[in-house]
């Protein structure tokens, strides 16, 4: 690395023989010791069930330590609780940044949160890596060059559940539950990207809750006193199971379509009842634990030979597990990438140039790219129904139109 990429500011090391401290710029000293990254998380608050996203990736960083390490440089991955709280996220981003001298964020989790720190490590020139979110800002690589997303993009999400319902249940009518910010929005734009014109009237309910609200029953009740037949169900897992659950409990059998975030079955089906989710449709892209063809499937017996030594404590259950794991290889393989040039500028090129990546958890015929003009990895995905046991995937692998 050349010394025009060095940070300006500087670190004093001293040993017990030596009798001065020696200067090295900081940034040398970290990538000559280890790869800093940063990365917020709600280990607490009202979307905690994603905390085991953050526990993965630190584990599967471990096992990748363990064999060596990435050009024979250890991974230290900072996770810190966030609470799922905008301004908590902007206090741990800034101290991540400003004073552990994070080399890059990875996988900050939640559309608000991100949202939150979105101008701010952006200005800082401070990649921004795979953020755990789908809303489709996070591919805007002209006004946020710095930011990456890497969950499908919400809005390509509703466009596939609006298409499928224009095909198999055309005379619809759709009441759709939504959280109140980027995230429900986003989805809930791509629905009404495919949903336009004349066909903006099968809509005929909406609902909101907020991240503060303790439950959604009431939003449910009303939605169903539209006469809906049809619901869009838009929801992270503590109200994703709520919903489910109050949905069957009343005795509402609309055709129900979860979104992917509130879809797996460890954090939400199996809380909100496995006999209460027969007949949810969501869409998926990575394989899922549950799912009996993927039991003699390479790379799903390497998963669980990686969460039996390196996370006891994991549900095999939770997709989320799954998913943190696929993030963590894209962001291994961005390091391997940049070779021994791990300035933050090189770091931005290297996650530019993801080429075909097929990490062996991806659903068959899903790759990963990016460019400099296209910043989001994941742009398909493949619908599935839910039978009582497993997630049953069904059509071909689809992407969105916007």
């Amino acid at each position: 690395m050349t010394s025009t990429k060095l940070s300006r500011r500087s670190l004093v090391l001293g040993t017990g023989a030596a009798a001065g401290a020696a200067l090295l710029p900081l940034r040398s000293f970290a990538q000559a010791k280890e790869i800093k990254l940063g990365q917020t998380m709600p280990y607490s608050g009202p979307a905690s069930a994603y905390a085991t996203i953050g526990k993965v990736e630190q584990a599967y960083f471990k096992m990748v330590n363990d064999n060596g390490g990435v050009n024979g440089r250890m991974i230290n991955l900072l996770s810190v609780d966030d609470g799922y709280s905008p301004p908590k996220a902007v206090e741990q981003v800034r101290k991540l940044v400003e004073q552990d001298d994070v080399l890059a964020l990875f996988q900050t989790l939640g559309t608000p949160s991100n949202s939150a720190i979105h101008k701010y490590v952006n200005a800082k020139k401070v990649p921004h890596l795979f953020v755990a979110t789908g809303a489709t800002k996070w591919n805007d690589p002209k006004n946020y060059p710095w930011t990456f997303g890497f969950n499908l993009s919400y809005q390509t999400e509703g466009e596939i559940y609006a298409r499928y319902i224009l095909k198999e249940k055309p005379n619809a009518k759709i009441a759709i539950l939504y959280q109140n910010d980027d995230y429900g929005k986003d989805v809930l734009a791509g629905v009404k990207r495919v949903l336009a014109g004349d066909k903006a009237k099968m809509i005929v309910a909406e609902a909101t809750y907020e991240v503060t609200d303790p439950t959604v029953d009431s939003q449910i009740l009303t939605l169903k006193a539209s006469n809906a037949d049809t619901l869009i169900n838009i929801t992270t897992p503590k109200f994703a199971a709520q919903s489910i659950r109050k949905v069957a409990d009343i005795g509402w059998k609309p055709l129900h379509f979860i979104n992917n975030v509130g879809a797996s079955v460890g954090s939400v089906l199996t809380p909100a009842g496995l006999d209460k989710s027969v007949g949810l449709i969501t869409v998926q892209y990575y394989k899922d634990a549950n799912d009996p063809q993927w039991k003699d499937d390479p790379a799903m017996l390497a998963w669980r030979g990686f969460m039996g030594k390196y996370y006891r404590d994991g549900n095999p259950a939770d997709a989320s597990n799954i998913y943190g794991v696929i993030a963590a290889e894209l962001m291994v393989q961005v390091l391997k990438q940049c070779g021994n040039d791990l300035s933050r500028d090189n770091i931005r090129k290297q996650a530019e140039n993801i080429k075909d990546f097929k990490s062996g958890l991806l659903l068959p015929g899903i790759a990963m790219n990016t460019s400099a003009t296209d910043h989001a990895p994941v742009e398909q995905a493949q619908l599935s129904k839910f039978d009582g046991k497993q997630w049953v995937l069904f059509g071909p692998v689809l992407g969105g139109a916007g």
